[in-house]
């Protein structure tokens, strides 16, 4: 008899859900703004999720949480983000050893060894700089839309320079340029140099080794991407659903678990 397992991410931003079967198959995902109740979207994916999937509650074997709101969902296990993102990303790219995970309120850079188990991790939650929340300000200031940056970046052919790593006073800087005629392009383009520089540097500090493996809604970002590929002078693997590598992770748990 096929089994089923769901792994829930509740994060800072975004609420992800993967239903996967005892074949390791991805046969369902959802993903959405967590909103004020980032459990009541949780629950409300994981039903359309197996909705979608013609099946119903009482066929999952094992549920498990991840992300900030972990703790809030009512699952059989909550495991950290690290540990899932490190089972998930192993689980799409075996030779996985550094992780880069950029999410909405926070960045991380994962170590893993060639057994795919955690060896280090570096974690900046502290400041919005170097997360998505920082592009999205940036992305707000200057009236485009965040998965317009890419398109943006690639026509920039004079990118400016943000010097400050303080969400407040880059904005003032943007507007600064704005108003001395700066084009959107290059403004953009200095953004995405400005996270690229500060996680290429955590990720120097953690330790760099082949294969990399980015991940997190900030890598649909195209311009921050090849940016941040420059910086560290190799390129990045990204998965087709990078915002779901957490989650895929929790539901890979959630059938080790119920083993």
């Amino acid at each position: 008899m096929q089994k089923y397992f769901v792994g829930v991410d509740i994060g800072s931003l975004t609420v992800k859900v993967v239903l996967i079967n005892n074949d390791l198959e991805i046969i369902g995902l959802a993903k959405t703004r967590a909103g004020y109740s980032g459990r009541e979207v949780a629950t409300r994916l994981k039903e359309q999720v197996l909705l979608e999937s013609g099946l119903t509650t009482e066929v999952v074997s094992t549920t498990v949480a991840t992300g900030y709101g972990r703790v809030t969902f009512p699952s059989d296990r909550e495991i950290s983000e690290i540990t899932c993102q490190a089972k998930g990303i192993t689980h799409l790219f075996p030779n996985a050893r550094t992780v880069i995970d950029i999410g909405g309120q926070d960045s991380k850079v994962i170590k893993l060894l060639s057994n795919g188990k955690v060896a280090d991790f570096t974690m900046n939650d502290k400041c919005a700089a170097g997360t998505g929340r920082f592009l999205e300000v940036m992305a707000s200031a200057l009236e485009v839309e965040s998965h317009e940056i890419g398109e943006l970046v690639s026509a920039s052919e004079n990118p400016t320079k943000i010097s400050s790593f303080c969400t407040v006073f880059a904005e003032s800087e943007i507007i600064s340029q704005v108003s001395a005629g700066a084009q959107k392009s290059d403004i953009l383009a200095g953004v995405c140099d400005s996270v690229a520089s500060r996680v290429a540097s955590m990720t120097r500090r953690t330790g760099l080794e082949m294969d990399i493996v980015f991940t997190g809604g900030v890598a649909l970002n195209r311009g921050v991407v090849n940016t941040l590929s420059k910086h560290l002078g190799h390129p990045l693997l990204v998965f087709q659903e990078p915002v779901i590598t957490a989650a895929l992770g929790a539901a890979l748990l959630a059938r080790e678990i119920h083993k």
